[in-house]
């Protein structure tokens, strides 16, 4: 179908309309990824608060992450069922309870609970934002509100830490999210004035079969690369090898009865997009980086903290001006996108990261704070020439009927490459630190030993994205008129 073109005060009205519906979701990822990282710093002080050991405490991180394994593959189901705009009070006000619920939980039980609450509202929330850049922005200027999409990603999670290391010198842990709910709240109400209706639901069903098979497929394979990371025992853990290998059963059945259910065309999660060779390329380079970005957030900080003794407050402050210039960064760098294309940003972006990280594989527990600082600046600088182009490029073919599909198969694959990069980074540093103490080294200078091996899997993985990127192209979406039409359609 043909659609006539919008007249020019009609076309000026709807892009007005499609600002301000992303603006409202922008505003509302932001708050919801900084209170992703906002936990990190508080664990020692919820120890003591709850008199629980370390691995308990840790589930605030892990059930967070498990749950976000789980809810994001049926974000695309949920977004074909409700309207856009039921699908954002969805999210926010989950996330809303949630944060509530963080801020007055009397025991450690509630406080994991309310963190499972606030993961499910974040879960659907980052979807929903990529899904609708996809369907109201045009192909030809996506790379520009991709971009800012990129200040949401790079930006809220370097203050997470900062913020709740300032918040606990003086504070409470509740005031962490005390200091989330205003904001929470305010995007809440902000989106009730301002969020329309931009997509019809569908009737569709939700399949009970998928659902058990997708929650213990990503869930458990989350869930075993997280404890890989955290086990001494390794893959002879019985949890992790257990868990592992449910999961990939689970997986395995779950590929199977979508694909049955894509005859009816009633898939939970449409696997269809895997079909298009730019969109699996896009995938595969994103959790490549994702290995590298997750890893690296973790694997710096234990470094300036158990190498360096620096307190987590200054660990802050050294990360967050990295943070910060790939949220300037990136503005500029989705237009860039929108006028020479994916490779000749992301070839250099990726060619950046790994000569950061290779540098950062050469340090010593004496290398001196403007030189770390400098790097992290550069590998900064490296991601952020990459993630938007990638991401940008990897949705570009896809039709639209597959747009809330591809997103969700796009953040479920990074949240699993993420635990995959943390569990593969963290085993080769504690594998290397327990070598060096074997041979007599003292511990700080052990856990310099491992810091280093571990940044140099993650420049292998580095370079393997370096060699992969130059094959990324900007596809034109094969069904450009549908596309247009769903925009128009969304207009009235």
């Amino acid at each position: 179908m043909i659609t006539q073109p919008l007249s020019a005060p009609v076309a000026a009205v709807q892009d007005a309309r499609n600002r301000a519906i992303i603006l409202v979701l922008l505003i509302a990822a932001f708050v919801v990824v900084l209170n992703e990282t906002i936990m990190n710093v508080a664990l020692p002080t919820l120890i003591d608060e709850f008199q629980v050991t370390a691995g308990v405490a840790q589930w605030l991180t892990t059930a967070f992450m498990l749950t976000m394994a789980v809810v994001i593959p049926i974000t695309g189901f949920l977004m074909q069922r409700l309207s856009s705009r039921a699908v954002f009070f969805v999210a926010m006000g989950t996330f809303t309870v949630g944060t509530l619920l963080a801020a007055v939980a009397p025991t450690f039980g509630l406080l994991l609970l309310a963190r499972v609450v606030q993961a499910v509202g974040t879960a659907i929330m980052i979807p929903l934002l990529f899904t609708t850049v996809m369907t109201l922005i045009p192909a030809e200027r996506r790379g520009a509100v991709m971009g800012s999409i990129s200040i949401v990603i790079a930006v809220a999670p370097a203050l997470g830490p900062t913020v709740s290391g300032l918040i606990l010198q003086s504070m409470s842990w509740r005031f962490m999210f005390v200091f989330v709910l205003p904001f929470s709240i305010a995007a809440l109400i902000y989106g009730a004035r301002t969020l329309v209706n931009f997509s019809e639901p569908r009737r569709l069903s939700l399949d009970l079969v998928s659902l058990p098979l997708s929650a213990v497929g990503f869930g458990g394979l989350v869930y075993a690369l997280s404890r890989l990371g955290e086990s001494p025992a390794g893959l002879s853990d019985p949890l992790v090898s257990i868990s592992l290998a449910l999961s990939v059963l689970s997986l395995l059945l779950f590929v199977w009865r979508q694909q049955v259910l894509q005859r009816q065309d009633m898939p939970l999660l449409d696997l269809r997009a895997l079909r298009y060779p730019m969109f699996t390329l896009g995938v595969v380079l994103i959790m490549l980086l994702a290995i590298v970005f997750f890893g690296g957030a973790i694997l710096l900080p234990l470094y300036l903290q158990e190498v360096r003794g620096l307190s987590t407050l200054q660990t802050g402050f050294l990360v967050l001006p990295g943070g910060v210039l790939m949220g300037v960064l990136a503005p500029t760098i989705g237009r860039l996108y929108d006028r020479h294309g994916p490779a000749v940003l992301a070839t250099p972006g990726a060619i950046l990261l790994t000569l950061s990280l290779w540098s950062f594989s050469r340090i010593t527990a004496e290398t001196g704070t403007p030189v770390l600082l400098a790097l992290h600046l550069v590998m900064s600088v490296g991601l952020a020439l990459t993630f938007t182009p990638l991401f940008t490029a990897a949705t570009s073919p896809l039709p639209a009927r597959l747009y809330s599909h591809g997103s969700a198969i796009m953040n479920t694959f990074q949240q699993v490459a993420g635990a995959a990069g943390t569990a593969l980074l963290i085993t080769v540093m504690t594998g290397q630190i327990t070598r060096a103490l074997a041979e007599g080294v003292a511990l700080p200078l052990a856990r310099a030993e491992g810091v280093r091996a571990a940044f140099g899997m993650a420049t292998s993985t580095a370079l393997v994205l370096t060699l992969l990127v130059a094959f990324m192209r900007r596809a034109p979406s094969p069904d450009g008129a549908d596309a247009d039409a769903a925009r128009v359609h969304a207009g009235h």
